[in-house]
């Protein structure tokens, strides 16, 4: 579905790819987890490239296990020969708990010394001849267990769910700057701020922008003959000049540009 291909910018270039949904237990934890396997021939190579939603992840690869921070612009990883990645796309409730003082890991990631959750979902990734619904299913019972372990149980009311709800809010295609957000959630500017740094580690307006870029890719790859000054005015921008001087701060290429490259995929 479209809706959950906005963080990716080329969608036709994507491995295999899956996402699983927590178990009921963790709902309030995790997004969703995420499973990614690729086997390229010999001499080729698959350009993968991100504007995802700034949140945090905790990634399982061969190379070990690492707590990833939040994004502030596209990212690109250039795929070669056979791997894999297992990841949790963690709701701001989990990221004290696994990923603590966020800010300071923008852009970045931090090992984690995680051997027997590396060892138990390396095992299920690289078994030969499992099925791989089995694999991907027992890896994230794996995760979710292990995770499980790490976060403090869900308490009515909590600045967690604060933070979740914040999240739910910030996805809201109707907020458009952040003073609309107090209309919505009993909280002074100030501790809004607070909260975004804390389980975030990014201001509210920048999460914001984020959103519209990442509904205006969608929207140039679903319809490219749109017109960009009428894409500009759908997500509220003041002018075509604006939105493209923020699209390109983020992705490194212009609406146009952008355009160009999803049609001749």
């Amino acid at each position: 579905m479209e809706q959950d291909q906005r963080g990716i910018l080329f969608p036709d270039r994507l491995p295999e790819f899956h996402r699983l949904q927590p178990p009921p237990k963790l709902t309030h934890a995790v997004r969703w987890f995420w499973i990614a396997r690729w086997e390229l021939s010999p001499g080729l190579e698959s350009r993968q490239e991100l504007l995802p939603f700034p949140a945090c992840n905790i990634v399982v690869e061969p190379q070990g296990v690492a707590a990833v921070g939040p994004p502030t612009r596209a990212s690109e990883r250039i795929l070669r020969g056979s791997g894999w990645v297992v990841g949790a796309l963690l709701l701001p409730y989990a990221v004290p708990s696994l990923v603590p003082e966020p800010e300071g890991l923008r852009d970045g990631s931090r090992r984690l010394e995680e051997a027997a959750l590396h060892t138990d979902i390396s095992l299920l990734m690289d078994t030969p001849n499992s099925h791989p619904q089995v694999a991907r299913r027992r890896a994230v019972e794996t995760f979710s267990g292990w995770i499980g372990e790490r976060i403090p149980m869900s308490t009515p009311g909590s600045e967690q769910l604060l933070a979740n709800e914040l999240a739910e809010i910030l996805a809201d295609p109707t907020i458009t700057r952040a003073d609309q957000i107090p209309n919505r959630l009993p909280m002074s500017a100030r501790s809004l701020q607070r909260l975004a740094s804390r389980f975030f580690g990014l201001s509210l307006h920048s999460m914001i922008r984020r959103r519209r870029l990442q509904e205006a890719a969608a929207l140039l790859r679903k319809n490219p003959a749109c017109s960009l000054a009428d894409l500009a005015n759908e997500l509220s921008y003041s002018d075509h000049a604006h939105f493209s001087t923020d699209f390109k701060a983020v992705t490194g290429m212009t609406p146009s540009a952008y355009r160009r490259h999803t049609s001749k995929l």
